[in-house]
């Protein structure tokens, strides 16, 4: 007949097998006579199933964690990136199997947020180079626009100054034509 566990029994064991420095399987089922098999199913039920009641130790107010590492949310996928990037060795062991992640998923999730990042930084430099371009042209809109209205200006000063003293052109041909 198979040994039963407390549930409290268990969630310690959960806790100890989560904690940043604590215990490998093999380590803890040494110490407490409980199978490594058992202990890894209870880590592994624990990371995909969360527990409802309140003095279940893994339950901190969160909403439920996504079951499959494809299922999180991108803020998620981001908060353990970041929180991954302080640790090393155990501690990250610890943390992703608290998290229901494999290391492989992070490198994948890494070089993601990597290529993204470079993509952004291309198209703001080439937003940038455009920007420029676009300056550029509203500079030289801007000077031509400025040279269209002198002469037209020039134009109408023209206009007026026939209309005022009348067409020049007409007295010079009409006094080289008497003489």
């Amino acid at each position: 007949m198979p040994k039963t566990y407390s549930p409290e029994f268990r969630n310690e064991m959960i806790l100890k097998l989560t904690s940043p420095r604590g215990p490998s399987i093999p380590e803890l089922s040494a110490k407490v006579a409980v199978s490594e098999s058992t202990l890894s199913r209870w880590l592994r039920e624990a990371t995909t199933v969360r527990r409802t009641m309140s003095d279940d130790p893994q339950s901190d107010g969160r909403p439920p964690r996504a079951r499959r590492p494809e299922d999180l949310s991108p803020e998620d996928k981001l908060r353990i990136l970041r929180e991954s990037a302080r640790l090393q060795g155990p501690e990250l062991g610890a943390f992703l199997r608290r998290e229901g992640v494999h290391e492989a998923d992070l490198a994948r999730w890494r070089a993601a947020a990597d290529e993204a990042a470079l993509a952004a930084l291309a198209g703001r430099r080439q937003r940038s180079a455009e920007q420029k371009r676009v300056r550029k042209l509203e500079s030289e809109l801007r000077r031509k626009e400025k040279a269209l209205a002198e002469a037209a200006a020039l134009l109408v000063l023209a206009k007026k100054a026939r209309a005022l003293w009348g067409d020049h052109e007409d007295d010079n041909t009409t006094e080289s034509d008497e003489e």
